[in-house]
């Protein structure tokens, strides 16, 4: 009973080896194909003028804060220390606008972006998902995490994602090529 039991154990190890060893498992970088989609750079032009608009106000707020500080100045030699007080006051309360403006323009910009990248990011995911799907692959690895990767064993599913995509791969790695070409200054 022994010898069937130790028998039985040693087939099942051999055959969750062997299985372990035939998984298929690829890898993708996402970050040139996301930059280069058109739907990332609709966004981030949306993002962009979200961000110019939201400037704009900014800017207009700091116009006023100026024109109140001028007047202050020209005219301080005249008023009355009240009257000094309550200007000084309408300033320091602008300046306070402008700068709980600008923190919220910041929190509304980040936000509008992580808005308008969300479905882009899903249908990366989706694609990388069709990808592993078709291809057999049972694990796929971010390739900014990966220190070493043969690729007899490992493949780099970028190329598949990005054509899926409609994303021009070979443009993607010829300006990846030349980046890295180019000397740091």
């Amino acid at each position: 009973m022994k010898k069937v039991l130790k028998l039985t154990l040693a087939v099942v190890c051999v055959m969750f080896t062997s299985s372990l060893f035939a998984q298929k498992i690829g890898y993708i970088n996402t970050d040139p194909i996301v930059a280069n989609m058109a739907e990332t750079k609709d966004a981030m032009a949306k993002v962009e003028a979200f961000a110019k608009d939201l400037s704009a106000q900014a800017e207009t707020l700091q116009v006023e804060l100026n024109t109140k500080f001028q007047e202050y100045q020209k005219n301080s030699a005249t008023m009355t220390d009240s009257v000094k007080q309550l200007k000084e006051k309408e300033l320091d309360d602008i300046s306070v606008r402008i700068e709980q403006f600008q923190q919220v323009a910041q929190q509304d910009i980040q936000k509008k972006q992580s808005e308008l990248l969300a479905p882009i990011f899903e249908k990366v995911k989706n694609t990388i998902n069709e990808v592993a799907k078709a291809g057999g692959y049972s694990v796929i690895l971010p390739g900014t995490a990966l220190i070493y990767a043969d690729e007899t064993q490992v493949k780099d599913i970028s190329k598949d994602v990005a054509t899926k995509l409609g994303v021009d791969w070979d443009k993607v790695e010829a300006e990846a090529k030349a980046a890295a070409a180019t000397p740091a200054q």
